[in-house]
Parts: C-alpha cells; sequence; structure tokens
C-alpha cells in the first residue's frame, strides 16, 4: 500500500510562489512516474506535470514555463515549484503515482493523495 501526502498549498497573491511538496510512505516512488493534477470547482481534474523515474519531465501548456516538478528520491519526495502563480491556477493540486500508461492520463495512475488546496488571489 502506498500512502502519498501533499503539502505546500496555501493563499498566494498573483504573482507569487509556492512549493508543494508530495511524500511516498509505505512502498515509495522507486521505479515510478510521479504526476500532479488539480481539480478547480465545477471543472474536470486535469493534468499540471509529470516527472518519470529517470527525471524526464512533463508539462500541461498552462503551466509550461511557471512550475517546475522535481523529485528527490533518497526522501521519497516530488516537488512542484510553482511561480508567477495566476488566479485561474486556483484548485486543489494531487500528486499521484503511475501504474501504467501515458504520464498526462489520469487513469495511469493508482495511488493517489488527499490534495492541497491553492488560493490565488488578483
Amino acid at each position: 500500500q502506498v500512502q502519498l501526502v501533499e503539502s505546500g498549498g496555501g493563499l498566494v497573491q498573483a504573482g507569487g510562489s509556492l512549493r508543494l511538496s508530495c511524500v511516498a510512505s509505505g512502498r515509495t516512488f522507486r521505479g515510478y512516474a510521479v504526476g500532479w493534477f488539480r481539480q478547480a470547482p465545477g471543472k474536470e481534474r486535469e493534468f499540471v506535470a509529470g516527472i518519470t523515474w529517470t527525471a524526464d519531465t512533463y508539462y500541461s501548456d498552462s503551466v509550461k514555463g511557471r512550475f517546475t516538478i522535481s523529485r528527490d528520491n533518497h526522501k521519497n519526495t516530488v516537488y512542484l515549484q510553482m511561480n508567477s502563480l495566476k488566479p485561474e491556477d486556483t484548485a486543489v493540486y494531487y500528486c499521484a503515482r503511475r501504474k501504467e500508461g501515458p504520464v498526462l492520463v489520469a487513469d495511469s495512475y493508482n495511488y493517489w493523495g488527499q490534495g492541497t488546496q491553492v488560493t490565488v488571489s488578483s
């Protein structure tokens, strides 16, 4: 069993920064890709960023150039550095561990955290 715990969310003004963390306990991230997704009220969950075990990274067009995903395998932690935040980035952010399939697709992931709220004020 894998438990994923996100942290680092909060309230920030537009243009500000936050760093989200996702820590795995139980079975680790070793050998697996990890993704960040987000869901805003009334919207579907969407892919934000993903990182493979070999540190290949993927980003949605909406965050490319502003967000950076990274991982520290010794700490079983994946980070999402979010800069130049916009009000439209407001959402609950989830990390997930991929089982198989495309990194960008939510159905590829079988373990999810409980989410952390990010609110960006204008």
